[in-house]
């Protein structure tokens, strides 16, 4: 396994070893130890979740409130997916950016994204199925969205006519949730996330 830092503090690409023969394919597409040494700590699994789109779906971009916020470890179970993770944390010296990794059923690639972290995708192929590892579960007064289009974060989405959720389509603009002080503050993000990895040095 081959873990990756994106362009983004706090998310990381992870390449799985495909060990396959004439029966299929083996892999091991988490392995916590290995995620640990290059997170600080290990992923807390509090809930696992799955969601299946048609082809021009976008998802996100989704995010909860920090503490204790909810970190994810995504991969693609079936089809193909476009993940991306946008810097919504007030004060970061990437606030405003994005970045992306394809997600598909060949290269069984994962993406983990930090708490504080913005979180969408884009369906490429119909039955695409995307699995989550969580940090902590579901709180609906937690958690928040910006517009997935909105163009001062300028995703290039890779659909003409992306098909998005009520909820997604009335989110605000990042300047939006800025000024309603929904955003996260990355300062805020560091000591929470520095918490968790003197309680991993001193307890393991």
């Amino acid at each position: 396994m081959k873990v990756r830092p994106l362009s983004i503090e706090g998310a990381y690409e992870i390449t799985p070893l495909l060990r396959g023969d004439q029966r299929g394919v083996f892999l091991e597409w988490y392995r916590f130890d290995q995620l640990a040494a290059e997170v600080g700590h290990p992923l807390r699994l509090a809930q696992a979740n799955m969601s299946v789109s048609v082809a021009g779906v976008v998802r996100g971009i989704h995010f909860a409130d920090v503490p204790p916020g909810q970190a994810k470890y995504v991969t693609c179970t079936r089809g193909a997916v476009l993940d991306v993770v946008v810097d919504i944390r007030v004060g970061s010296p990437t606030f405003g950016r994005w970045d992306a990794v394809r997600l598909d059923d060949v290269d069984r690639r994962c993406v983990y994204i930090a708490e504080g972290l913005g979180h969408g995708f884009c369906a490429l192929t119909d039955d695409a199925t995307l699995t989550y590892l969580c940090s902590q579960t579901y709180n609906p007064s937690g958690e928040h969205g910006v517009h997935p289009l909105d163009p001062a974060i300028g995703i290039d989405w890779p659909t003409r006519d992306p098909v998005l959720s009520e909820k997604d389509a009335t989110a605000p603009t990042l300047a939006q949730a800025a000024e309603q002080g929904l955003l996260p503050d990355y300062r805020a993000c560091q000591e929470y996330v520095d918490s968790l990895r003197r309680a991993f040095r001193d307890h393991g």
